[in-house]
């Protein structure tokens, strides 16, 4: 063999044996890959998936749709305090016959919240079951000893006193992180489309948790309770319309103006009012009046120079929810001293 040929002949071995060996780590990426996601999604299907219930079932729970079991109502439906079968207390939802009647609740509703139900986080509400009858859609949730941050904010003054300063970022923290799961880490990604004080639940150690995520679909187009905490895009022509997670952002955005003027939406008015005052720097008019200005300003600052990049900006220029949880989660660690 010629000296060249052994030049050729080494050169093809040498390409040959990289070929194999790429492939091989290609092989072993493959089969170490998937059992584990096989067995991942086996976890989850069998651990999260909600259950099915019969109206009936719902019906003993609740006391035949007792009056008195009713904690709450909203835009989608009301809130009722039930007792399973099995003697577990949870929060049951029966949306509005109006919107089952629409179909807007109709289609795929089983397969939506079995969809939902998958999702896991410290700053969400779970989704356990559900249930569907002729003109009848309901989900179950899970039931924990808290009021709604609205109750906090506007609902009662004594409340409102109990949200100092770091506890209002605590919570906007917690909401944050909840929305970034939701946006990032649920597969596929789940827009909750009304991120309010009303959908965000308080519990007595002050950790937020956001309700009614995934179910925008079913009044997207109704405007009572959700004008103001959705942007304009939202009513735009078809092709944008509806929820977005820039939308969610927004809406996010008017809850930290809320959080810390401790004013209500009033339908977008809010933005309006405080988007100027933050611009101007005049925080003293901006704070919630019923507590006491801190000393160090600064996480109030960046607090509301946040909020005005979520509401102030068109969708393209809207930070998203991981860089707004980023910052609010520093924040939270200095003001705790974490």
């Amino acid at each position: 063999m010629s000296h060249g040929e052994e030049i050729a002949y080494d050169a093809v071995m040498a390409m040959l044996s990289f070929s194999l060996i790429i492939l091989s780590v290609i092989l072993f990426c493959l089969w170490k890959k998937k059992p584990v996601d096989d067995h991942y999604e086996e976890i989850m299907a069998a651990k999260a998936c909600a259950s099915p219930y019969s109206l009936m079932d719902i019906d003993a729970a609740t006391d035949g749709f007792n009056r008195r079991r009713i904690i709450g109502q909203g835009r989608l439906g009301t809130v009722y305090a039930a007792v399973l079968p099995n003697g577990e207390l949870v929060a049951v939802k029966r949306i509005h016959p109006r919107l089952v009647l629409s179909n807007a609740a109709s289609f795929g509703f089983s397969s939506m919240l079995k969809w939902l139900s998958l999702a896991h986080h410290p700053n969400i509400v779970p989704i356990l079951g559900f249930s569907e009858a002729p003109a009848e859609r309901i989900f179950v949730m899970e039931f924990v000893s808290m009021v709604n941050l609205d109750y906090y904010l506007h609902q009662n003054s004594d409340a409102a006193s109990l949200l100092d300063w770091g506890r209002r970022l605590r919570i906007a923290a917690g909401v944050a992180r909840g929305v970034e799961y939701l946006h990032e880490v649920a597969a596929p990604p789940i827009l909750h489309g009304c991120i309010k004080p009303s959908n965000i639940l308080v519990d007595v150690k002050f950790v937020a948790k956001l309700c009614d995520y995934g179910l925008s679909s079913l009044a997207s187009q109704e405007r009572r309770g959700l004008e103001g905490y959705v942007d304009e895009e939202y009513w735009a022509a078809a092709g944008r319309r509806g929820a977005s997670k820039e939308s969610d952002v927004y809406g996010f955005g008017v809850v930290l103006l809320e959080l810390l003027s401790g004013r209500c939406s009033e339908g977008g008015l809010l933005a309006n009012w405080a988007l100027p005052l933050i611009k101007e720097m005049k925080l003293g008019e901006l704070l919630d009046p019923r507590l006491v200005i801190p000393s160090d300003m600064k996480p109030l600052v960046r607090l509301a120079k946040v909020a005005s990049a979520c509401v102030g900006n068109c969708r393209k220029n809207r930070p998203s929810i991981v860089q707004v949880a980023a910052i609010l989660n520093n924040l939270e660690m200095g003001v705790m001293g974490i």
